[in-house]
């Protein structure tokens, strides 16, 4: 049987769910939001322009919205949590993990997040305020404190009455945790086990070692790493200690590594990974208007660059049609190095120790290219116009562009990362304006020296 795919699904609901606010039955539109789950109903808000999705928000229960909010982009799910009572936004998000609440309240004002605290019971307020207390992109920020301890003196029949006492477990729970008096962490049960083992054996016999345990202090991305490396579903976070303060679990991890999918895909168009596709047009207007304006300035360096060389291209019109070439194959040589850069430091890959290899090495890359398809252009050129001198023009640029453009491509994202700037943001429209150019400076210059 071949399945549906997912974004045709969406679709199908969308429609079904617009029709219904088309004809103004809300008793029908509440009917098709009965039989959605939580995060179907926040892909089809995601999906609705502003007047619909405001209309699908008020018919939705109260009671489900905290659930609703939490599967939201942090700007659609802002714009409803403003538009709530601090003591309605508390009811809503009441039963959602702790790092679910803290990146909730993390993204809201001040005055509203102490508000929605404030209307919490103490014991949620502490939880909150320990996940609040670390940024929000790092394991402290991810973990959630809801966790199950057990000490290692004790067998594994102790600790089966005392789970059947609980009654249920932390959602995602797969490991329990061995920690001492002073909740320092040992080691590590796994559940499957801890079923398994003989009711006398202590627990000191049947736990792992604490190796795999994660620092608060790291970052989301490196914490993501590690659990891909090791094919983890959950691990525990401690402080410098050793104090075992919470855990993180594989759903926490997928939702960083969609984040960082998405904020790379966004950033080669300059735009927030948030960005709504249905927000009003003036604001969508505005967020744009900055990098087009940045783009502007940098079409204007390289415009001056060509108006510097009028003189050439008013004797010869074969360099205006030719002088694109240039800096386009510099353009392409570049974003492939940048490319590779922005994920090697992404994924933690580059450091003091191998930049300079990569520097080295992508220098050779950009000659080796340069070299060849300048041979290349220079035979179509001097073939195509009957101009030998002009082939040797272009080539001779190319490589000299293909080159920069190897050198600038590694560089740019390592000063980047120094400076503490997203080099997947602003590294294309640095890297571009320096292939420009470079590229139509050794063109037009070569050209004007040679044939001027």
């Amino acid at each position: 049987m071949v399945s549906t795919p997912e974004s045709e699904i969406i679709q199908t609901r969308l429609q079904a769910v617009n029709d219904a606010l088309n004809t103004g039955v809300s008793a029908r539109v509440r009917q098709l939001l009965l039989q959605l789950s939580a995060s179907d109903i926040a892909d089809l808000l995601e999906s609705s322009p502003p007047k619909a999705r405001s209309l699908l928000w008020n018919l939705i229960k109260e009671e489900d919205k905290g659930e609703i909010l939490e599967d939201l982009s942090d700007e659609i799910r802002n714009q409803f949590a403003l538009e709530m009572e601090p003591e309605q936004l508390a009811h809503a998000l009441s039963g959602l993990d702790t790092d679910d609440l803290a990146d909730i309240l993390g993204d809201l004002p001040d005055q509203l997040s102490n508000k929605v605290l404030h209307s919490m019971d103490d014991q949620d307020q502490q939880r909150v305020k320990l996940a609040l207390a670390y940024p929000e992109d790092s394991a402290g920020g991810l973990m959630n404190t809801d966790t199950v301890t057990v000490r290692q003196d004790v067998t594994v029949d102790v600790v089966l009455r005392y789970l059947r006492m609980r009654g249920e477990l932390p959602e995602n729970t797969d490991n329990l945790y061995v920690v001492n008096r002073d909740d320092e962490y040992i080691g590590v049960v796994a559940l499957q086990d801890l079923v398994i083992s003989p009711p006398e054996q202590e627990i000191t016999e049947v736990m792992s070692d604490n190796s795999d345990s994660i620092s608060v202090d790291i970052g989301d991305a490196e914490v993501a790493q590690i659990f891909e490396r090791y094919d983890l579903l959950s691990a525990p976070v401690v402080n410098a200690k050793g104090q075992l303060l919470g855990r993180i679990t594989i759903d926490d991890v997928v939702d960083v590594i969609i984040e960082d999918a998405e904020h790379s895909l966004m950033s080669m168009g300059r735009l927030n990974e948030d960005e709504d596709a249905f927000a009003p047009v003036v604001v969508s207007a505005k967020r744009r208007a900055l990098w087009l304006g940045v783009n502007l300035i940098t079409a204007v360096v390289a415009a001056s660059v060509s108006n510097y060389f009028e003189g050439i291209l008013d004797k010869l019109a074969t360099v205006a049609i030719l002088m694109t070439i240039v800096p386009s194959m510099g353009g392409i040589a570049g974003t492939q190095t940048l490319t590779l850069m922005v994920r090697a430091i992404a994924l933690g890959q580059i450091g003091e120790s191998n930049s300079r290899w990569l520097l080295y090495k992508e220098l050779a890359v950009g000659i080796i290219n340069g070299m060849v398809w300048a041979l290349v252009i220079a035979g179509i050129v001097g073939y195509w116009k009957d101009d030998v001198q002009l082939g040797i023009i272009i080539a001779s640029a190319m490589a000299v562009n293909m080159t920069v453009a190897g050198l600038a491509g590694v560089s740019i994202p390592l000063m980047l990362k120094k400076m503490n700037i997203d080099p997947a943001l602003a590294g294309g429209v640095i890297l571009t304006t320096i292939t420009d150019v470079v590229g139509l400076v050794a063109f037009l210059g070569l050209a004007t020296v040679i044939l001027g």
